[in-house]
Protein backbone atom coordinates (compact mmCIF):
# COMPACT_ATOMS: atom_id res chain seq x y z
CA UNK A 1 0.00 0.00 0.00
CA UNK A 2 1.50 3.33 -1.07
CA UNK A 3 0.75 6.74 0.35
CA UNK A 4 -0.03 9.80 -1.70
CA UNK A 5 2.20 12.85 -1.49
CA UNK A 6 -0.36 14.69 0.61
CA UNK A 7 -0.71 11.83 3.11
CA UNK A 8 3.05 11.40 3.33
CA UNK A 9 3.55 15.13 3.97
CA UNK A 10 0.82 15.06 6.62
CA UNK A 11 2.42 12.12 8.44
CA UNK A 12 5.84 13.74 8.34
CA UNK A 13 4.39 16.98 9.70
CA UNK A 14 2.59 15.14 12.51
CA UNK A 15 5.80 13.29 13.38
CA UNK A 16 7.85 16.47 13.56
CA UNK A 17 5.14 18.21 15.58
CA UNK A 18 4.88 15.33 18.04
CA UNK A 19 8.65 15.18 18.51
CA UNK A 20 9.25 18.93 18.85
CA UNK A 21 8.26 20.09 22.34
CA UNK A 22 6.80 23.55 22.75
CA UNK A 23 8.79 26.31 24.41
CA UNK A 24 6.48 26.19 27.42
CA UNK A 25 7.20 22.50 27.95
CA UNK A 26 10.93 23.07 27.56
CA UNK A 27 10.92 25.88 30.13
CA UNK A 28 8.73 23.84 32.50
CA UNK A 29 11.09 20.89 32.14
CA UNK A 30 14.11 23.04 32.97
CA UNK A 31 12.31 24.67 35.89
CA UNK A 32 11.13 21.45 37.53
CA UNK A 33 14.41 19.78 36.64
CA UNK A 34 16.24 22.08 39.06
CA UNK A 35 16.36 21.44 42.78
CA UNK A 36 15.83 25.09 43.72
CA UNK A 37 12.80 25.28 41.43
CA UNK A 38 11.16 22.33 43.16
CA UNK A 39 12.04 23.59 46.64
CA UNK A 40 10.75 27.10 45.93
CA UNK A 41 7.57 25.91 44.24
CA UNK A 42 6.62 23.36 46.91
CA UNK A 43 7.46 25.77 49.73
CA UNK A 44 5.40 28.59 48.23
CA UNK A 45 2.43 26.28 47.65
CA UNK A 46 2.66 25.18 51.29
CA UNK A 47 2.78 28.82 52.40
CA UNK A 48 -0.38 29.60 50.43
CA UNK A 49 -2.13 26.53 51.82
CA UNK A 50 -1.11 27.48 55.34
CA UNK A 51 -2.26 31.09 54.88
CA UNK A 52 -5.65 30.41 53.30
CA UNK A 53 -6.55 26.93 54.57
CA UNK A 54 -4.78 26.99 57.93
CA UNK A 55 -7.33 29.23 59.69
CA UNK A 56 -10.04 26.59 59.21
CA UNK A 57 -8.13 24.17 61.47
CA UNK A 58 -8.22 26.51 64.46
CA UNK A 59 -11.19 27.50 66.56
CA UNK A 60 -9.78 31.02 67.00
CA UNK A 61 -10.31 33.89 64.60
CA UNK A 62 -7.82 36.74 64.25
CA UNK A 63 -10.41 39.04 65.87
CA UNK A 64 -11.04 36.76 68.88
CA UNK A 65 -9.58 37.49 72.32
CA UNK A 66 -8.97 34.96 75.07
CA UNK A 67 -9.24 36.99 78.26
CA UNK A 68 -8.05 34.00 80.28
CA UNK A 69 -4.73 33.74 78.41
CA UNK A 70 -2.77 36.96 78.11
CA UNK A 71 0.74 36.57 76.63
CA UNK A 72 0.77 32.80 77.07
CA UNK A 73 3.35 30.51 75.40
CA UNK A 74 2.35 27.93 72.77
CA UNK A 75 -0.01 25.28 74.09
CA UNK A 76 -2.70 22.88 72.95
CA UNK A 77 -5.28 25.67 73.13
CA UNK A 78 -3.12 28.25 71.36
CA UNK A 79 -0.62 26.64 68.98
CA UNK A 80 1.55 29.75 68.55
CA UNK A 81 0.73 31.28 71.95
CA UNK A 82 -1.14 34.53 72.59
CA UNK A 83 -0.44 38.25 72.45
CA UNK A 84 -0.75 40.78 75.24
CA UNK A 85 -4.32 41.40 74.14
CA UNK A 86 -5.21 37.70 74.33
CA UNK A 87 -5.30 37.32 70.55
CA UNK A 88 -4.25 33.95 69.14
CA UNK A 89 -0.82 34.31 67.47
CA UNK A 90 -1.56 31.50 65.01
CA UNK A 91 -4.75 33.18 63.78
CA UNK A 92 -3.33 36.70 63.46
CA UNK A 93 -0.14 35.39 61.83
CA UNK A 94 -2.05 33.59 59.10
CA UNK A 95 -4.25 36.64 58.60
CA UNK A 96 -1.15 38.80 58.24
CA UNK A 97 0.36 36.28 55.81
CA UNK A 98 -2.78 36.41 53.69
CA UNK A 99 -2.64 40.19 53.43
CA UNK A 100 1.10 40.29 52.70
CA UNK A 101 0.82 37.62 49.98
CA UNK A 102 -2.11 39.39 48.33
CA UNK A 103 -0.36 42.75 48.47
CA UNK A 104 2.87 41.26 47.11
CA UNK A 105 1.19 39.45 44.21
CA UNK A 106 -1.03 42.36 43.16
CA UNK A 107 1.75 44.94 43.44
CA UNK A 108 4.08 42.71 41.39
CA UNK A 109 1.48 42.17 38.66
CA UNK A 110 0.61 45.87 38.43
CA UNK A 111 4.24 47.01 38.41
CA UNK A 112 5.28 44.44 35.78
CA UNK A 113 2.32 45.31 33.56
CA UNK A 114 3.15 49.01 33.87
CA UNK A 115 6.81 48.37 33.05
CA UNK A 116 5.85 46.31 29.99
CA UNK A 117 3.48 48.95 28.60
CA UNK A 118 5.68 51.99 29.26
CA UNK A 119 8.88 50.31 28.07
CA UNK A 120 7.28 48.84 24.94
CA UNK A 121 5.63 52.11 23.90
CA UNK A 122 8.84 54.08 24.49
CA UNK A 123 10.98 51.61 22.56
CA UNK A 124 8.58 51.15 19.68
CA UNK A 125 7.60 54.77 18.97
CA UNK A 126 10.80 56.53 20.09
CA UNK A 127 10.75 60.28 19.36
CA UNK A 128 8.66 62.44 21.67
CA UNK A 129 6.88 59.43 23.12
CA UNK A 130 10.19 57.98 24.22
CA UNK A 131 11.39 61.32 25.62
CA UNK A 132 8.23 61.87 27.62
CA UNK A 133 8.05 58.36 29.06
CA UNK A 134 11.79 58.30 29.77
CA UNK A 135 11.49 61.64 31.59
CA UNK A 136 8.67 60.22 33.72
CA UNK A 137 10.68 57.09 34.44
CA UNK A 138 13.78 59.06 35.44
CA UNK A 139 11.69 61.34 37.64
CA UNK A 140 10.18 58.43 39.56
CA UNK A 141 13.62 56.85 39.90
CA UNK A 142 15.00 59.85 41.80
CA UNK A 143 11.92 60.40 43.96
CA UNK A 144 12.15 58.85 47.46
CA UNK A 145 9.39 56.27 47.19
CA UNK A 146 9.56 55.23 50.84
CA UNK A 147 9.17 58.85 51.99
CA UNK A 148 6.29 59.53 49.61
CA UNK A 149 4.43 56.42 50.74
CA UNK A 150 5.04 57.42 54.36
CA UNK A 151 3.61 60.89 53.73
CA UNK A 152 0.54 59.41 52.03
CA UNK A 153 0.02 56.79 54.76
CA UNK A 154 -3.04 58.61 56.23
CA UNK A 155 -4.86 57.64 53.02
CA UNK A 156 -4.24 53.95 53.69
CA UNK A 157 -6.86 53.60 56.38
CA UNK A 158 -8.82 50.48 57.25
CA UNK A 159 -10.11 48.84 54.09
CA UNK A 160 -8.01 51.08 51.83
CA UNK A 161 -5.24 48.55 51.17
CA UNK A 162 -6.00 48.43 47.39
CA UNK A 163 -4.86 52.06 47.21
CA UNK A 164 -1.71 51.07 49.05
CA UNK A 165 -1.09 48.31 46.50
CA UNK A 166 -1.38 50.79 43.61
CA UNK A 167 0.94 53.31 45.25
CA UNK A 168 3.44 50.57 46.06
CA UNK A 169 3.39 49.31 42.47
CA UNK A 170 4.09 52.82 41.16
CA UNK A 171 7.60 52.69 42.64
CA UNK A 172 8.60 49.20 41.46
CA UNK A 173 8.44 49.33 37.66
CA UNK A 174 11.02 51.89 36.49
CA UNK A 175 14.17 49.78 36.14
CA UNK A 176 12.33 47.00 34.32
CA UNK A 177 10.75 49.49 31.92
CA UNK A 178 14.21 50.66 30.85
CA UNK A 179 15.20 47.06 30.10
CA UNK A 180 11.95 46.51 28.19
CA UNK A 181 12.55 49.71 26.20
CA UNK A 182 15.98 48.54 25.03
CA UNK A 183 14.64 45.12 24.04
CA UNK A 184 11.67 46.68 22.23
CA UNK A 185 14.00 48.88 20.15
CA UNK A 186 15.82 45.81 18.83
CA UNK A 187 12.64 43.76 18.54
CA UNK A 188 10.86 46.30 16.31
CA UNK A 189 13.44 45.66 13.58
CA UNK A 190 12.61 41.94 13.40
CA UNK A 191 11.03 40.63 10.22
CA UNK A 192 7.66 39.69 11.67
CA UNK A 193 7.24 43.15 13.22
CA UNK A 194 8.10 44.85 9.94
CA UNK A 195 5.74 42.52 8.07
CA UNK A 196 2.89 43.43 10.42
CA UNK A 197 3.68 47.11 9.95
CA UNK A 198 3.68 46.82 6.15
CA UNK A 199 0.34 45.00 6.30
CA UNK A 200 -1.18 48.03 8.00
CA UNK A 201 -1.58 46.59 11.50
CA UNK A 202 -2.06 49.47 13.99
CA UNK A 203 1.02 50.17 16.15
CA UNK A 204 -0.85 49.63 19.42
CA UNK A 205 -1.99 46.21 18.23
CA UNK A 206 1.57 45.34 17.19
CA UNK A 207 2.82 46.26 20.66
CA UNK A 208 0.25 44.14 22.50
CA UNK A 209 0.15 41.24 20.01
CA UNK A 210 3.82 40.93 19.08
CA UNK A 211 6.23 43.08 21.10
CA UNK A 212 5.09 42.42 24.67
CA UNK A 213 4.41 38.66 24.17
CA UNK A 214 7.96 38.24 22.85
CA UNK A 215 9.25 39.75 26.10
CA UNK A 216 7.28 37.31 28.24
CA UNK A 217 10.35 35.53 29.64
CA UNK A 218 11.74 38.77 31.08
CA UNK A 219 8.37 39.88 32.39
CA UNK A 220 7.59 36.54 34.07
CA UNK A 221 10.91 36.53 35.91
CA UNK A 222 10.52 40.20 36.83
CA UNK A 223 7.01 39.65 38.19
CA UNK A 224 8.22 36.75 40.31
CA UNK A 225 11.09 38.72 41.82
CA UNK A 226 8.84 41.73 42.34
CA UNK A 227 6.64 39.64 44.64
CA UNK A 228 9.41 39.35 47.22
CA UNK A 229 10.36 43.02 46.75
CA UNK A 230 6.76 44.10 47.29
CA UNK A 231 6.37 41.89 50.37
CA UNK A 232 9.56 43.26 51.94
CA UNK A 233 8.62 46.85 51.09
CA UNK A 234 5.14 46.41 52.52
CA UNK A 235 6.62 44.81 55.64
CA UNK A 236 9.04 47.70 56.11
CA UNK A 237 6.36 50.34 55.65
CA UNK A 238 3.88 48.56 57.92
CA UNK A 239 6.60 48.06 60.54
CA UNK A 240 6.97 51.83 60.82
CA UNK A 241 3.20 52.36 60.69
CA UNK A 242 3.04 53.66 57.11
CA UNK A 243 1.57 50.66 55.30
CA UNK A 244 -1.36 48.43 56.23
CA UNK A 245 -3.33 50.20 58.94
CA UNK A 246 -5.21 48.66 61.91
CA UNK A 247 -7.50 46.82 62.29
CA UNK A 248 -5.93 45.08 59.26
CA UNK A 249 -2.77 43.13 59.98
CA UNK A 250 0.21 42.11 57.87
CA UNK A 251 3.71 40.78 58.40
CA UNK A 252 4.95 44.30 59.08
CA UNK A 253 2.38 45.20 61.73
CA UNK A 254 2.80 41.84 63.47
CA UNK A 255 6.61 42.11 63.52
CA UNK A 256 6.34 45.64 64.88
CA UNK A 257 4.08 44.46 67.70
CA UNK A 258 6.12 41.33 68.39
CA UNK A 259 9.46 43.17 68.51
CA UNK A 260 8.37 44.89 71.72
CA UNK A 261 7.93 41.57 73.52
CA UNK A 262 10.47 39.45 71.61
CA UNK A 263 12.92 39.18 74.51
CA UNK A 264 10.56 37.78 77.13
CA UNK A 265 7.81 36.38 74.85
CA UNK A 266 9.65 35.21 71.70
CA UNK A 267 6.60 33.42 70.28
CA UNK A 268 5.04 36.81 69.48
CA UNK A 269 7.91 37.59 67.08
CA UNK A 270 9.72 34.52 65.80
CA UNK A 271 6.78 32.70 64.23
CA UNK A 272 5.94 35.74 62.09
CA UNK A 273 9.57 36.52 61.26
CA UNK A 274 10.27 32.90 60.36
CA UNK A 275 7.30 32.66 57.99
CA UNK A 276 8.34 35.93 56.34
CA UNK A 277 11.87 34.64 55.71
CA UNK A 278 10.61 31.31 54.34
CA UNK A 279 8.09 33.00 52.03
CA UNK A 280 10.57 35.49 50.57
CA UNK A 281 13.22 32.79 50.18
CA UNK A 282 10.77 30.54 48.31
CA UNK A 283 9.82 33.36 45.91
CA UNK A 284 13.49 34.16 45.25
CA UNK A 285 14.26 30.50 44.55
CA UNK A 286 11.40 30.38 42.05
CA UNK A 287 12.65 33.57 40.40
CA UNK A 288 16.19 32.23 40.07
CA UNK A 289 14.95 28.91 38.69
CA UNK A 290 12.72 30.67 36.14
CA UNK A 291 15.60 32.88 35.03
CA UNK A 292 17.77 29.80 34.46
CA UNK A 293 14.92 28.01 32.69
CA UNK A 294 14.27 30.84 30.24
CA UNK A 295 17.99 31.40 29.59
CA UNK A 296 19.43 28.35 27.77
CA UNK A 297 22.95 29.70 28.20
CA UNK A 298 22.68 29.73 32.01
CA UNK A 299 24.93 27.26 33.76
CA UNK A 300 22.23 25.56 35.79
CA UNK A 301 19.91 25.38 32.77
CA UNK A 302 22.59 23.51 30.80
Amino acid sequence: MTLSDEELAEELTEGVTSRAPSRTRVVAGRFFGSVQGWIGFVTLVLMFLLAFAGPYFSKWSYTDKDFMAFLQPPSAAHWFGTLQTGADVYAVTLRGMQKSLIVGLLAALVSTALAAVVGAFAGYFLGWTDRGLSWLTDLLLVLPGFLILAIMSPLFGAGQWPLFVIMLALFLWMVTSKIVRGMAISLKEREFIQAARYMGVPPVRIIFRHVIPNLSSLLIVDATLNVSSAILTETSLSYFGFGIQPPDVSFGTLIADGSRTALYAPWTFWFVAGLLVVTVLAVNLIGDALRDAFDPSAKRAR
